[in-house]
């Protein structure tokens, strides 16, 4: 059939209005390090011994449009990657595969301040009270406080609470993106590949996509010190298959990204806490002393950053950017000396 010219023109100016905004998303400020991965990296080790770029990590899309309210999600994945700090960039990386059309939620967004419906679920008491409150501040919010979160960072070691998926607190990605000061609005592109990661290996695509924020400000371009790839920054073993060998394909990184999530959930028996803090290199046992033993050495940023938990379970989760927010989030700031 033949396409009339009006039509055709329509068709190659939404194009090139498409390319523009990829081109200028802005690139948010990272400021985390992974230490060393006790698992297999998806993306680079944070302390190989080298100073890398900021951590980057792997995640993915799906293609369905999720409730339009801050929930709880029941999809259990895993989350098992580093930072890089300061990726550098290449050629702008291309996808052969588009995503599919995601509608955002009709309801109100959860903007960047104020309270947020709903609390954690949790049934470990082993760390006390989880602290959650519905308001978010630098040390508390939905998911616990970063006391509970970090349980005994401070004194013997991290004992990480048992969380579930289905037990933290999340807004649906496409709600998120009706709030025009949304921090997605740089993943825009790729919500449909979130959506359909999603769908595949049950991990929300807000947290998919929270990790991209975290790791490469959702820029496929980047690519971490130790050769991390794309927006879910995984490593060159992870990249079998890739089309026409681009591991920065985006569909393919946030699928390969979010599948090893799942694997590493999995592992660790569905705790999500545990896959995520592992994902920043931590490891039960681990201690402030530990976590900033590389502050004062030349790899800075091979530091754990302490303040990872809070700042992805009460704030990007909750459709709050971290690295904006007044005071900063956190308690700890062990990376600021690293700037």
């Amino acid at each position: 059939m033949q396409l009339s010219a009006p039509f055709v023109l329509l068709l190659a100016a939404f194009g090139v209005v498409e390319a523009s905004l990829h081109n200028h998303q802005p690139r948010l400020s990272r400021h985390h390090d992974r230490a060393r991965n006790a698992l297999e990296p998806v993306a680079r080790r944070a302390n190989s011994g080298r100073c890398k770029p900021r951590p980057t990590s792997t995640l993915v899309s799906t293609s369905s449009t999720q409730a339009a309210e801050t929930t709880t999600h029941a999809a259990p994945a895993a989350l098992n990657n580093k930072e890089a700090e300061a990726p550098t960039t290449t050629k702008k990386a291309t996808s052969t595969k588009k995503p599919a059309a995601t509608k955002a939620a009709d309801s109100g967004s959860n903007n960047s301040s104020g309270a947020v419906n709903g609390l954690i679920k949790i049934t470990d008491s082993s760390c006390g009270w989880p602290g959650a409150v519905s308001n978010v501040s630098p040390t508390d919010g939905p998911n616990g406080s970063i006391d509970w979160l970090n349980c005994g960072v401070d004194s013997d070691g991290w004992k990480p609470p048992y969380v579930q998926v289905t037990d933290i607190v999340t807004t649906d990605l496409g709600q998120a993106l009706n709030d025009p000061n949304s921090p997605f609005k740089a993943c825009s592109a790729y919500v449909g590949f979130f959506y359909e990661a999603s769908g595949a290996y049950g991990i929300p695509p807000i947290l998919i996509a929270s990790i991209a924020m975290q790791e490469s400000s959702c820029n496929p371009e980047t690519i971490g010190g130790a050769g991390e790839q794309g927006l879910m920054q995984i490593t060159k073993d992870k990249c079998g298959g890739a089309p026409g060998g681009n591991c920065r394909d985006p569909h393919f990184n946030i699928m390969a990204g979010a599948k090893f999530l799942s694997d590493t959930l999995k592992n660790n028996n569905g705790n999500i806490l545990l896959t995520v803090g592992m994902y920043n290199g931590w490891q039960p046992g681990l201690t402030v002393g530990s976590a900033t033993a590389a502050g004062n050495t030349a790899c800075c940023r091979c530091q754990n950053n302490l303040d990872y938990l809070q700042q992805l379970f009460n704030y990007w989760v909750l459709n709050k950017n971290p690295y904006t927010a007044s005071p900063a989030s956190g308690k700890y700031h062990n990376l600021d000396k690293c700037d």
